[in-house]
């Protein structure tokens, strides 16, 4: 066989499933709520609300969300046929390999390998900013543990990052049925401090603060335009819902489980972006609100400062449940393409408990290293890239799948076929054309060692290779 036909061979369905059937069962359609509320909704809601009003869209910034939830239900239609149709571990890995070839679920596992490492280490380092300043009044953390390695400067590493990344690690080695409790309690909390947010911002709002709605345009901002903009840059706030479909087997009857999941994630997540959007340019003029705290500040502008300090509890549970949702999702990819042969092959072994706990250490480890030590300023726009080329591929990937005789697809199933899957890959498409240049290079470089380490060690160890 060339290596051209070799690279593009696909996976059997049967193959993936054998493998992950010994995986436990245990989440149901609350859990995954839980999982995707807790990816969703982190410290982003305290913060791109205002920021985004101030610079970019102004009052308006209620409609961005908007728009920006149902170009993401766009792709969440493509997420949920492709997890009911192949309910397996590995995400859009494990999809590329199905339905386009080993190469191209590759291509999609290194670029999601990125994702969600860096994803965890960068709201580690913020949920370390965010707790060394709540508890600044009674202990100030020493300069030479605060920060990531930087003799010049001072710093040695960030111990907290550090810290709560490895409680997050031992949450997950204790197994999931017993560590979701936790998750899906610290959501819930999340979600009522979100809801006191604006339960009692709304009695503080000012009809005057909405006028202009859509302010005119200027300096290359807000106007119509502006509002489009405000979308590109909010939605974004929403990629976490891809993370759930790493859990595909691991859910409860997946085929229904896994759409309401996901949905449902969306919609809980729209509408309180939304409310809290419309509820803080209304106590505030947006154009105060480009700040690094706008929930907080404007609740402290009206006398709240007790509220405010909630706020902030709120947000560290809110980065806290992101990072839980972020490193599971990493721990299930690794899985994945460690149960192919493309990495490691003991990274696909389960433990006793049905669960892949030597993936989890693997993935602990690195976003330690990478929160603990890198910094990671530049590198965080590399997150939205890795994500933005799964979503062309997955939406993309339904059109070839409808005409596959082999698989059982009955259930869920994205309507207005093929014209909304093409739909959804071309939002996609554009909002990756819309980052910056330095970000696209980097990602060319890293692609570029994936295709090397693909070809010097996963095309030799590959079991699919071998059959």
């Amino acid at each position: 066989m060339g290596l051209l036909n070799r690279v593009f061979k696909k996976e059997s369905i049967a193959n993936y499933m054998q493998s992950d059937e010994h995986l436990t069962k245990t989440l149901s359609a609350k859990d995954l709520l839980g999982l995707g509320v807790g990816a969703v909704i982190g410290t982003g809601i305290f913060i791109l609300p205002g920021t985004v009003a101030a610079t970019t869209a102004g009052p308006a910034v209620v409609i961005s969300f908007i728009i920006a939830a149902l170009i993401s239900g766009l792709v969440a239609m493509a997420y949920s046929e492709m997890a009911s149709a192949l309910p397996v571990a590995g995400s859009a890995y494990s999809y590329g390999n199905i339905i386009f070839g080993e190469i191209i679920g590759w291509i999609l596992g290194w670029a999601l390998i990125l994702e969600y490492f860096l994803a965890v280490a960068a709201v580690a380092t913020s949920w370390s900013a965010y707790f060394a300043n709540l508890v600044a009044p009674i202990f100030k953390m020493p300069k030479a543990i605060s920060g990531p390695f930087n003799p010049a400067g001072g710093t040695y590493i960030n111990l907290i990052a550090v810290v709560v990344l490895l409680v997050l690690g031992i949450l997950l080695y204790g197994g999931m049925k017993e560590s979701k409790r936790l998750q899906n309690g610290m959501v819930l909390l999340k979600i009522a401090i979100i809801l006191l947010s604006i339960g009692v911002g709304i009695f503080y709002i000012k009809s005057g603060n909405y006028h202009p709605f859509v302010p005119a345009r200027s300096n290359g901002a807000f106007g119509i335009h502006g509002i489009l903009t405000g979308a590109s840059m909010v939605f974004f706030a929403f990629l976490g819902f891809d993370a759930l479909s790493s859990s595909a087997a691991e859910v409860k009857n997946p085929k229904r489980n896994i759409p309401i999941g996901i949905f449902g994630t969306l919609i809980i997540a729209a509408i309180l972006y939304a409310l809290v959007a419309f509820v803080l340019t209304g106590m505030v003029n947006y154009k105060q609100l480009n700040v690094a705290d706008p929930v907080a500040f404007a609740l402290q502008m009206v006398g709240k400062n007790g509220v405010a300090f909630v706020v902030t509890i709120g947000a560290l549970v809110g980065m806290f449940t992101m990072m839980y949702t972020m490193l599971y999702a990493s721990s299930r990819l690794v899985y994945a393409i460690g149960r192919d042969g493309l990495l490691p092959g003991h990274l696909g072994k389960l433990n006793k408990k049905g669960e892949p706990s030597r993936a989890l250490l693997i993935a602990t480890i690195v976003v330690m290293i990478f929160g603990g030590l890198v910094p990671l300023d530049r590198l965080v726009a590399l997150v939205n890239i890795g994500t933005l080329l799964a979503f062309i591929v997955v939406s993309l990937g339904i059109i070839p799948l409808r005409k596959r005789k082999d698989l059982n697809h009955t259930g869920y199933k994205m309507p207005f076929y093929p014209v909304l899957p093409l739909i959804s890959a071309g939002f996609s498409f554009f909002l990756m054309t819309q980052l910056q240049v330095d970000t696209l290079v980097a990602a060319a470089v890293w692609f570029a060692i994936g295709i090397v380490i693909y070809l010097a060690y996963g095309v030799k160890h590959s079991k699919l290779n071998k059959q």
